[in-house]
């Protein structure tokens, strides 16, 4: 299974950002090969439709599962559309997400 993280950076040391749409990265951990990849966010700076953007960006990378501290209005029906599942963590490193997962 793949798991996205929003990230606030490329590295298992970045913060888990706090906003879904518009976070800097997406951290993609494999739970099978246990690797993760870092993407950038092509919507970060999208001056609407961010969080519906971001959702149909990681189910076209195979995830199925996110983690964010808060996902908006607009990407929550687009995740719930996309059968993607829904994780919600505050304040923590994206290696120790990972950790407990």
């Amino acid at each position: 299974m793949k798991i996205a993280i929003a990230s606030e950076g490329n590295s298992l040391n970045s913060k888990m950002d706090s906003r879904f749409g518009r976070c800097a990265y997406f951290a993609i951990y494999d739970t099978e090969t246990k690797s993760t990849d870092f993407l950038s966010n092509p919507g970060k700076d999208a001056s609407g439709g961010a969080g519906s953007a971001a959702a149909r960006f990681i189910a076209e990378n195979g995830v199925e599962k996110i983690v964010a501290s808060e996902i908006g209005n607009k990407a929550m029906p687009a995740l719930e559309k996309l059968n993607i599942e829904i994780h919600y963590a505050e304040g923590k490193i994206i290696s120790e997400i990972i950790a407990n997962l």
